[in-house]
């Protein structure tokens, strides 16, 4: 059965959140009808968690700094059997993610990423774009996948994603998801979505320096040795 025939599909969408009080409101408006935002406080200061929980969305505290840190903790505090994340800096918007969830939900791909497409001045500056490339071109070698951006909104499956047993807890999160499930043989496939001026500076593409820490915590992703997984079940249940 599809799920449209089975009513509005749902799924919990994760959002990493560092001191972003000022786009939290834009963010989670945004947030498809009938989905749990699971906003992942890092340790903001900025009464981030605050401003999420009185919005309605589910507050997790991890106290642990990382990128990686805050997503792995929103998937473990996810409930729903699709899980999607999302930057929480108001340069994606969250709605993008109800057709790719379908994708997911109708088996075209077992993890879906969004590549990303500037819309304004500024949304994608020239020192983080190059780190992207690089990345795209070191995966390309490690995994044979043909992608073009390594962003942060994708979709997957909760126990699919679970099974691949990450351990990454910085910046190297969302490309270790994509090597293991390369590994694995999920067919990972991308898809366009606009990319927005972020709301205040960004923690790890905000300078050249933060840009290629991040590269260099992703040459050691790529540096690990293939491992047998097993592959996703396919298709949501009736």
């Amino acid at each position: 059965m599809t799920p449209s025939a089975c009513g509005p599909l749902r799924a919990d969408l994760v959002l990493p959140c560092l001191d972003e009080a000022e786009a939290l409101p834009w963010v989670l408006a945004r947030v498809p009808a009938g989905w749990r935002a699971i906003v992942v406080d890092n340790g903001s200061t900025d009464g981030s968690a605050d401003i999420a929980r009185g919005l309605g969305a589910t507050v997790v505290h991890e106290t642990r700094r990382g990128f990686g840190a805050a997503c792995h903790a929103g998937l473990l505090a996810a409930r729903a059997e699709l899980v999607c994340f999302c930057d929480c800096d108001a340069s994606m918007d969250p709605g993008q993610l109800a057709p790719m969830a379908e994708r997911v939900a109708a088996g075209e791909a077992d993890l879906l990423l969004g590549r990303r497409r500037p819309r304004g001045r500024g949304a994608w500056p020239a020192h983080a774009r190059a780190g992207n490339i690089a990345l795209a071109r070191m995966l390309r070698r490690r995994t044979g996948l043909r992608l073009h951006d390594l962003g942060p909104m994708r979709v997957a499956r909760r126990e699919a994603l679970l099974g691949l047993e990450l351990t990454d807890r910085r910046s190297g999160y969302p490309l270790q998801m994509v090597v293991r499930a390369a590994d694995a043989g999920w067919r990972v496939a991308e898809t366009d979505v606009p990319y927005l001026p972020r709301s205040g500076k960004s923690k790890v593409t905000g300078t050249w320096r933060g840009t290629w820490h991040a590269v260099r915590d992703m040459r050691r992703v790529l540096a690990e040795p293939p491992a047998a997984r097993p592959a996703p079940a396919r298709g949501i249940s009736a």
